[in-house]
């Protein structure tokens, strides 16, 4: 696919690369997307979360175990779940979410939507799961009734809107594969131990298609949207300029 990403053009002709997590941005702050998409102003950086990221690489190694065995991991079966890790000579590609990705051209705005999954399960109906690994440490109940985790739901139902329009059958539930790290050992003793968890998610990708007509119609504009009323960067400026 010959697309163009970066700073938006209105009159391009080439279609427009447009990853799950900017879609994610727009939805939290039209004004900061826009800034961003339009003129480059990128929004602070944030630290890398490599514990996390580790955590990730080796779920893959784990699952990808089990999948070259065409068999259900023990997690799978211990939650009762019907299925076994996708087998499918595209996984490396949905999995790169920097170059790659699941992608699809949605021709209405002629966005390339891209969004790089974690893993895939499929169930004896023959439908796609989509499955995203999450870690942390907390000494809570996980859950995903936190209203920062909507941002997780949407990650799931984006992806699952990707597998539908590119003609799979999904499954409306996807599940999250939650590692919390463990506080109360004795002793760390080079070693961070966790309790694995998976959570269902019932789904609803129909906002999506809604959301990518409103984004164009925002990128096509020349006046900057308003800034989201709990956007913590905007209100940030706005306050700060108050003692310029």
């Amino acid at each position: 696919m010959d697309y163009y990403q970066g700073i938006y053009q209105k009159d391009e002709f080439k279609p427009y690369r447009l990853s799950r997590s900017k879609i994610e941005d727009f939805v939290r702050c039209p004004r900061c997307f826009y800034l961003d998409r339009r003129f480059a102003v990128r929004k602070p950086s944030i630290p890398t979360f490599t514990l996390n990221n580790a955590v990730d690489e080796l779920l893959k190694k784990e699952f990808d175990i089990h999948r070259l065995n065409g068999e259900a991991h023990p997690l799978m079966k211990a939650y009762g779940l019907d299925a076994v890790p996708l087998k499918h000579n595209k996984m490396d590609e949905w999995r790169d979410a920097l170059y790659r990705g699941a992608a699809f051209l949605h021709k209405p705005t002629n966005f390339y939507i891209t969004g790089g999954i974690d893993d895939l399960w499929i169930n004896k109906n023959n439908e796609l799961i989509i499955v995203d690994y999450k870690a942390t440490s907390t000494d809570k109940e996980i859950s995903l009734e936190d209203k920062w985790k909507d941002s997780y739901k949407r990650q799931a139902e984006v992806y699952q809107w990707l597998f539908k329009q590119n003609g799979f059958r999904v499954f409306d539930t996807a599940y999250f594969v939650y590692c919390n790290g463990l506080k109360d050992k004795k002793a760390f003793d080079a070693k961070l131990e966790f309790k694995v968890q998976i959570i269902p998610y019932q789904g609803d990708s129909s906002w999506v298609e809604p959301k990518l007509m409103e984004i164009k119609k925002v990128l096509d504009a020349d006046e900057i949207p308003q800034a989201a009323s709990d956007c913590e960067l905007c209100n940030y400026v706005k306050n700060a300029r108050k003692y310029n």
